[in-house]
């Protein structure tokens, strides 16, 4: 278990600083949705439990996080959370104190960092990052007063975390990585029409992984395309899963939603594919970081620093959780890793082309081995 107590670093804002740019096109990178903004704005009075102007300068609050797995995506997340909590801090003159963990998928050290949250820290919030740590989070506390923020939950309705995502009926709310499936599948078939056959490559052990799968399914089904399913739990199993695709199924595409089995296995795979001649589709920036072709979706960078800004909504400004709706967040951003778009034979210039009537921007990165 790895464990980090202690006052958020500023040093950090200048990280969030740097990896929140504002993109263009004709959406707003850092536009956040909620389903019903322009009510929630009408209703702060009806939200807010506790009054701003009441809360002493120099009040510490208490925060438990933990966080799924130890990859890009959701450190990214954590590092923003913390960056932009030092910041709220500041301004409020108060004291954002966090007590982080790290389960490593790993259900019951989960549940000894949740207990310990609640017996041993006595935290005043908890944020679960990832839908099975927020789901953990919730079930945990159900008997306390303990509210929870989740962060990077693809689908809370399926989830059961909230009734409806612009009233989330119970102590828990939070932010949302939910993946435009169909825009990406787009992406795809705009680089190269001529596709026969994609793999699918996903943990089915992750319900926010089936649920876009069973999206992209429904996608290739519509244009009669064929595909191939290989699934893995664990780094060892998907490295198996992507020799197979790429030597013996021979496919023309991979497609991997935001799941984060693959995300971890991503540097042991993605020299497999290129080398195939094979990109590598995904749903988040962050497997282009390491190695995948292209990354399509939400800015984890944003999804870190949102979840900071509810978390000080919640503590700080008072708002009922059951009020406050789950933001969601409307990106289009392709990011392109340009070493690989050259090992799997594509033209950077044709491909960004072709993808700039899709996106609201188009980022070129490189393969990053520590992120």
């Amino acid at each position: 278990m790895k464990k980090r107590n202690r006052m958020i670093s500023a040093a950090l804002t200048m990280m969030a600083a740097l990896s929140l740019t504002a993109c263009a096109g004709t959406a707003d990178q850092g536009s956040v949705q909620t389903p019903d903004t322009a009510a929630q704005a009408g209703d702060v009075t009806e939200q807010t439990t506790g009054a701003t102007d009441e809360v002493e300068e120099g009040t510490v609050y208490k925060i438990g996080v933990c966080n799924y797995v130890d990859d890009a995506s959701l450190n990214q997340i954590y590092e923003n959370i913390e960056a932009q909590l030092d910041v709220l801090g500041s301004e409020q003159g108060v004291t954002y104190e966090i007590v982080y963990d790290n389960c490593n998928a790993d259900a019951n050290v989960m549940n000894q960092i949740i207990e310990n949250f609640i017996s041993g820290e006595k935290v005043d919030l908890m944020v679960g990052i990832a839908t099975p740590v927020a789901m953990t989070m919730q079930s945990a506390t159900e008997d306390t007063q303990i509210p929870v923020i989740f962060s990077a939950v693809s689908d809370p309705l399926s989830a059961g975390l909230v009734d409806s995502l612009d009233a989330p009926g119970h102590n828990i709310t939070g932010t949302s990585d939910y993946l435009n499936t169909d825009a990406i599948m787009d992406l795809m078939f705009e680089a190269d029409p001529d596709i026969q056959t994609v793999g699918l490559l996903y943990d089915m052990g992750q319900d926010a992984s089936t649920s876009a799968i069973n999206d992209a399914k429904a996608y290739l089904d519509a244009k009669g395309i064929k595909y191939i399913e290989r699934t893995g739990t664990t780094v060892d199993e998907v490295m198996l899963a992507a020799d197979t695709l790429a030597k013996s199924d021979k496919v023309d595409a991979v497609f991997t939603p935001t799941d984060n089995t693959i995300m971890t296995a991503e540097l042991s795979i993605y020299e497999t594919f290129a080398e195939a001649g094979i990109p590598h589709y995904c749903g988040a920036d962050s497997f282009a970081l390491n190695g995948a072709f292209l990354g399509f979706g939400v800015d984890y960078a944003n999804i870190g620093v949102e979840t900071a800004n509810m978390v000080s909504e919640v503590l700080y400004e008072g708002k009922d959780p059951a009020t406050l709706g789950v933001k969601t967040f409307d990106n289009g951003i392709a990011t392109i890793n340009t070493e690989t778009c050259d090992a799997i034979g594509f033209d950077l210039e044709t491909v960004k082309k072709a993808f700039e009537p899709h996106c609201t921007d188009i980022v070129e990165i490189t393969t990053a081995e520590e992120f």
